[in-house]
């Protein structure tokens, strides 16, 4: 068996840093936000090169709360991707905007810069690219468009812990950028959490008091907030995994590599491309393939677990049917949700187990 993801070995990597962590955080009786989640703040702070990190607990709350800074609400409209896990478009209903989809380009899978503009209306109050599979968005043209009119970006970074653009890292770009903790993520808690990274000192302030029921001191509250505090395990156990985060990045991006050097020359197969000046880091590596659904039965078929990043595209969910697409509307995100296939990879997989899954997918078009 060649598993999608092995959690498991990870946690036996630095099974004595985590469990200390954990041992320390019971020991002190302090369980949610504190001194673990303040440190937090500050190394991933300095890691994304921002002046602040707000921890929550999921990283859908890091996009709500977000969404909320920048002053969207009921009646206003919020450009995104449909082709994105359904999170990034649930934030934006759960602040009372619109969602208003712009498709992707077919190389990257993430947000048309080329399409954008023509989306704007009076009523557009933000606008979140999506940092699809770890590799950014076109930050430069997304940028350029949102400054003319003075629109705030949001970037939705949920999968691209230390990926970079430009040499910056993601996060760091736009008004804000919001990161899931998700377990299987590049950098993974053991349970849910999230965190938003600004460079605003305003919208800082405005996220730290949501997140804890609107209040600044205690029972004075301010604003209308929530309860989206982050516990003090998982602040700990994310600064253990953050000063390994560089290591495993660079493992996935050899893992990624090999792949592309095994499985780039197929005429069957589309590999992804690492656009120059970003630093792709391979949350999720994504082939294409008209025949998508036989390959994943023979890998399955061969012991190979394997993923769909994203089967149905979020314009044609059932749960979004109010917002009226169509299949068609948006016709390189619905190319894409019949044609992805999420190979095997983290940071602790052997090396043959990238040859095993090339082999088989080889073995699939020659048997």
């Amino acid at each position: 068996m060649i598993p999608f993801l092995d959690l498991k070995a990870q946690y036996q990597s630095i099974k004595g840093e985590i469990d200390a962590a954990v041992l320390g955080v019971l020991a002190s009786g302090q369980y949610i936000l504190g001194e673990e989640v303040a440190r937090l703040e500050q190394e991933f702070a300095a890691y994304c090169n921002v002046k602040h990190a707000i921890a929550v607990n999921t990283g859908t709350s890091a996009l709500h709360l977000s969404l909320l800074a920048a002053g969207v609400g009921p009646g206003d409209e919020v450009i995104t991707v449909p082709f994105t896990f359904v999170a990034t478009v649930s934030a934006i209903c759960y602040a009372g905007a619109r969602p208003v989809f712009v498709d992707v380009e077919p190389v990257t899978l993430t947000m048309d810069p080329a399409q954008l503009e023509a989306k704007i209306t009076p009523r557009t109050k933000a606008i979140i690219p999506v940092h699809l599979y770890g590799q950014m968005a076109d930050m430069d043209a997304i940028k350029a468009i949102a400054d003319h009119y003075r629109i705030p970006v949001i970037e939705d970074a949920c999968q691209a812990h230390g990926a970079q653009y430009k040499g910056a890292r993601a996060g760091s770009i736009g008004t804000s950028g919001c990161f899931s903790f998700y377990p299987g993520k590049n950098l993974g808690a053991c349970g849910e959490g999230g965190i938003i990274v600004t460079n605003s000192d305003d919208q800082a302030r405005t996220m730290r008091m949501l997140r804890d029921w609107g209040q600044e001191q205690r029972y004075h509250h301010l604003l209308k907030g929530f309860n989206y505090r982050m516990d003090a395990i998982q602040g700990a156990i994310l600064r253990i995994k953050l000063r390994h985060l560089e290591a495993w990045t660079e493992a996935r991006r050899a893992h990624g590599r090999r792949y592309s050097s095994l499985l780039g020359r197929s005429a069957h197969l589309t590999t992804p491309v690492e656009i120059t000046d970003r630093r792709h880091v391979y949350h999720v590596y994504a082939i294409r393939s008209r025949g998508r659904d036989e390959l994943q039965r023979v890998l399955s078929a061969e012991g190979i677990q394997s993923g769909l990043h994203y089967p149905i595209p979020v314009h044609l969910q059932k749960a979004h049917a109010d917002l009226g697409h169509r299949t068609g509307d948006f016709p390189i995100s619905e190319a894409a949700a019949r044609e992805v296939l999420s190979l095997p990879i983290y940071p602790e997989m052997p090396a043959w187990h990238v040859d095993q899954v090339a082999a088989a997918l080889e073995y699939a078009y020659v048997s």
